[in-house]
Formats: structure tokens, C-alpha cells, sequence
């Protein structure tokens, strides 16, 4: 094949590669979030409490064990609860779920990542997390916020500081 069809063929090729590139650059077009709504990023780790409590060995269990373990006379369960989370907004139950420790034998954290759409304005926002077996929540934060369109409100949870914090950001 002579040398001019070639580089014609080559310079076609580019342009149409520079078409496709160009069409996709700008379309289709994204939109991150509709004009009235706000985002609710939900997002963090917790371990539940432990499943049972910690109880002394037995002399018979003592006995049953090689020299070097009988030291440690106290035994507690590895098992953590199930992490439960809801949250509402304005009376309405938002998002609900129970979280499985992670690890073989159930002891690590239980870990959320959530992203969820609402419209903007003003609500009443709940936050309630369990950690126990049991009925009751023993974390509970409920605070009127003003959820602003296009904006991001982050909830994260550390137990050492009382529980849930609710934080706007932009987006």
C-alpha cells in the first residue's frame, strides 16, 4: 500500500478516535443529585457488645488443659452482638438494618456505608443504634435539621463521644 493511503488511513483513524472521545466527554449528561434534593450519607464502624460475660474456669477445666494455658483462669466470649441501625425522618422509618459482626467466629466490627436520597428541607431526623441483645436502643440522637438541595449531610457514630454526629457538607 503506498505511503499517502496510509497516512490518510491513519489520520482518519485519529479523527474518528477524537470524534468518540469528544461525544463522550459531554454526553450523556450527569447529574449528581435533582435540583430539590439532599443526600444522607450514613457511614462507620462499630463493634457490638460481647454475646455473654466472662466467667472463671472450673478446677476440672484447669485440669483438662496443658501447664502453659492453666494461667488464665478467666474465659470470655469472643462473640459480638448484632449491630441494629434505623433511621427516621419525620416519623417515617427511613432505613433499617442489622449488621453481622465481621470475622469466623463473629468478633469484629460491624461496618455501614449508606447513601441515601431525600428531599431538601427541614426535618426531624432520628438516629437510633442497638448493640445488645435486648428491645432497647442505647444510642438515640433526634435533632431538627434543615437538609440544604445539592448539599451532603454525613452521619457518623463514635461511641466515646455519646453516640451519633450529624455534619452538613457541600457536595
Amino acid at each position: 500500500m503506498p505511503k499517502p493511503l496510509q497516512y490518510m488511513g491513519q489520520v482518519l483513524f485519529y479523527l474518528l478516535f477524537v470524534v468518540v472521545i469528544g461525544f463522550f466527554s459531554t454526553s450523556p449528561t450527569y447529574t449528581h443529585l435533582p435540583p430539590d434534593e439532599t443526600l444522607i450519607k450514613l457511614s462507620f464502624s462499630h463493634a457490638g457488645q460481647h454475646v455473654g460475660a466472662c466467667r472463671e474456669r472450673t478446677p476440672e477445666e484447669l485440669a483438662k488443659l496443658p501447664q502453659y494455658q492453666r494461667k488464665v483462669t478467666t474465659v470470655c466470649p469472643r462473640e459480638r452482638s448484632d449491630v441494629v441501625v434505623e433511621l427516621e425522618l419525620d416519623g417515617k422509618k427511613l432505613y433499617h438494618v442489622v449488621m453481622k459482626p465481621a470475622g469466623f467466629s463473629r468478633s469484629g466490627n460491624s461496618n455501614i456505608y449508606r447513601r441515601i436520597p431525600v428531599k431538601a428541607g427541614k426535618h426531624t431526623l432520628k438516629a437510633r443504634l442497638k448493640d445488645h441483645d435486648g428491645d432497647d436502643y442505647n444510642y438515640v440522637r433526634d435533632e431538627t435539621v434543615n437538609l440544604v438541595a445539592g448539599r451532603i449531610m454525613v452521619i457518623e457514630f463514635k461511641a466515646e463521644t455519646g453516640g451519633f454526629i450529624f455534619k452538613n457538607h457541600a457536595s
